[in-house]
């Protein structure tokens, strides 16, 4: 403490203070009121002596007085807990039941690691960390604000669960009934904070103590980093938060120190039996699906694959394969699997279905895609998060060889497996094999070329016409694509060059609609602190319609990226299931558009994006005019600013 604190009233103290003097001097008339002054004893002008029950009651204790402040808090310890993470920032939508902590980190952690982002909605919040966390590789924190909170981003949670994505999740919540305020804090408080969430929530809980909360805070990120990864959800207690921490409680308690988990390698047997079923294959496939993490995971799997000539079909989850690469033949993934003889799958989301076809018809049939008597190989840690509710873990097949371990830690170890099998064997990948191979690759990239240039002058816009002018401008940047590109036609990974790990971070996991712009924040704000790269979120504007405030904390933040709308006008994936049921149902489809549109009057998202501080440009309806508007836009964000460019085009 400075000396002008030790010898002057130090301020809480002197407030401390003021409230005792107060509750004596509204007491004094009452006091006063009740005495018989005896006569005699007083002067015109002078105050009168005090009479003997007056002095008895003078020198007996005075009255106990209410605290009001404290130096320290319990959320001051939640805050050093979290000091202690690798938490970069933490995100919220205001709430009273976290108040205590949102103050402690504000003040008590001066607004630094974790800083705190202001967002408008929860499911923002959580959003933001799922996409942050798919660039930076570690987790982020969001915080909601109790019953509601929870309620409002339980989507965005469940995305992230089936994304497998990790990141810390709090919530506040006033517990005892003695503690909770009439009205409001009822409504918003729980017996159970987590049963909202329990079941796509890898692991949750409600601490009980400071103590208990340093634990399971320190717990929760390890378990959140761990393969299979996925949110932890903490409950933070308001009387914990707000309860005076003292100097002698406060030396009791002790932070863990956080050890990351290993990963999980397979089975040096099993690797060995894989690497001979590989090597032995006429026609080995190989399935990526949410495998990689890093570059080095991409450049094991070109390793493999060239030791193997083996075609690789990425399906996305992720950034797997370079798509400049020959071996890299999604676009041929039906025919490639039907020719296998034997697949090896790298973190399947749904081994059945890479296996097997479905008809949506009035009674659903399913097929083989695959010969008969091919082998399949998976590696995944799929079989070490399943919960029964939630139904992601999709229908079950068995593989030939079944390995339960991280397909990215393994691929070392597996690729030194089939190095030895091949020189025991004296077999390499075939060298015909791998000459058609290219010659495939080569077609299927001029195919593509060849179909982007249908409709290129027409209006509404082509979405292959969007995405090539898009190029046009951003190829001589460092530039990342935070957005899926399903509901596009794939043209991103049929014609630009994607090579590295950064370029692409897969989609949302649970196919909630609404993910599309808030992970695109989140992957924004991580893109700009490793280095500034031009980020281009291109969404639909059904999507961009859940949470178009997202542009607005960008702008707060200083978080600059481009948002691009690919403005169809209308829901258009349920336009195409209204037709498919009016065709099944023999009623034609001309009313399929109905409750699936989204204009009458049309959005103008160019002013909503102003609106919120960042820039806006369109609605484009010209293919002409993209250039130029994509011009700008990269401008504004490579100047530090959100951009948006509505552009009018056609459904995919």
């Amino acid at each position: 403490m400075a000396k002008s604190d030790e010898t002057g009233l130090h301020r809480r103290r002197f407030l401390k203070g003021v409230v005792a003097a107060g509750g004596a001097t509204i007491a004094a008339p009452n006091a006063r009121a009740a005495q018989t002054e005896p006569a005699g004893n007083t002067t015109k002008g002078t105050t009168p002596l005090p009479n003997a029950a007056t002095q008895s009651q003078e020198r007996g204790h005075p009255p106990d007085v209410e605290q009001l402040t404290t130096e320290k808090t319990g959320s001051d310890f939640m805050v050093d807990v979290c000091k202690t993470l690798n938490l970069d920032y933490i995100a919220a939508c205001p709430g009273s039941t976290f108040r205590g902590l949102q103050e402690s980190f504000v003040n008590y952690g001066a607004n630094k690691r974790p800083e705190w982002l202001t967002c408008l909605h929860e499911e923002v919040s959580v959003g933001m960390a799922h996409g942050y966390a798919k660039v930076a590789g570690k987790p982020m924190a969001a915080i909601m604000h109790g019953t509601v909170g929870t309620q409002h981003a339980a989507m965005a949670i469940y995305n992230a669960y089936c994304d497998r994505v990790p990141m810390i999740l709090f919530t506040g919540n006033a517990g005892p009934l003695t503690d909770r305020r009439p009205g409001v804090e009822w409504f918003h408080s729980v017996q159970d904070g987590a049963a909202t969430v329990r079941d796509f929530v890898k692991w949750d809980d409600y601490p009980m103590s400071l103590q208990h909360f340093a634990e399971s805070t320190v717990r929760g990120y390890a378990l959140a980093c761990a393969e299979p990864p996925g949110p932890v959800f903490l409950v933070a207690d308001s009387k914990l938060q707000e309860g005076p921490l003292e100097d002698h409680e406060a030396r009791k308690l002790k932070i863990p120190r956080l050890t990351m988990p290993s990963q999980t390698a397979g089975d040096p047997n099993a690797l060995r039996e894989a690497a001979k079923m590989l090597v032995a294959a006429e026609n080995p496939v190989i399935i990526a699906d949410r495998y990689a993490r890093s570059q080095g995971a991409m450049d094991d799997l070109v390793r493999l694959a060239e030791l193997l000539e083996a075609p690789v079909i990425d399906n996305r989850a992720r950034m797997n394969m370079p798509n400049t690469h020959y071996l890299c033949q999604s676009e041929r993934a039906g025919t490639l699997i039907g020719q296998a003889d034997c697949i090896l799958s790298l973190e399947p989301v749904d081994l059945f279905g890479q296996l097997n076809a479905m008809r949506d018809q009035i009674e659903r049939t399913d097929s083989p895609k695959v010969k008969a008597g091919v082998k399949v190989i998976s590696i995944s840690t799929r079989d070490l998060l399943v919960h029964s509710n939630y139904q992601d873990f999709q229908r079950y097949v068995g593989a030939d060889l079944n390995i339960t371990a991280d397909a990215q830690t393994t691929l070392p170890f597996l690729i030194e497996a089939v190095q030895r099998q091949t020189s025991a064997s004296g077999k390499s990948g075939s060298e015909m094999r791998a000459e058609k191979l290219r010659q495939a690759y080569r077609n299927a990239l001029e195919r593509a070329r060849t179909e982007a240039t249908y409709a290129w002058d027409a209006k509404p816009i082509s979405t292959a016409r969007l995405y090539m002018e898009l190029w046009g401008q951003l190829q001589k940047e460092d530039w990342a694509l935070v957005s899926d590109s399903d509901f596009s036609s794939r043209w991103p990974h049929r014609l630009w060059p994607l090579e590295k790990h950064y370029r692409f971070i897969g989609g949302s996991g649970g196919y909630g609609v609404g993910y599309q712009p808030v992970a695109s924040l989140g992957a924004a704000l991580a893109h700009r602190d490793a280095g500034g790269r031009v980020v281009v979120n291109v969404t639909g504007d059904g999507e961009f319609n859940m949470a178009p405030h997202t542009l607005w904390t960008a702008a707060h933040h200083g978080i600059p990226y481009l948002t691009v709308i690919q403005n169809n006008r209308a829901y258009h994936q349920e336009i195409m299931h209204l037709q498919r049921m009016a065709n099944r149902h023999n009623r034609g489809v001309t009313t399929a558009p109905t409750g699936a549109t989204i204009d009458n009057p049309n959005i103008d998202y160019a002013k909503i994006a102003m609106g919120y501080g960042a820039v806006g440009i369109g609605p484009i309806e010209d293919p002409n005019d993209l250039a130029d508007s994509f011009r700008k836009g990269i401008a504004a964000v490579k100047s530090g600013q959100p951009a948006l460019i509505d552009v009018v085009t056609q459904p995919r």
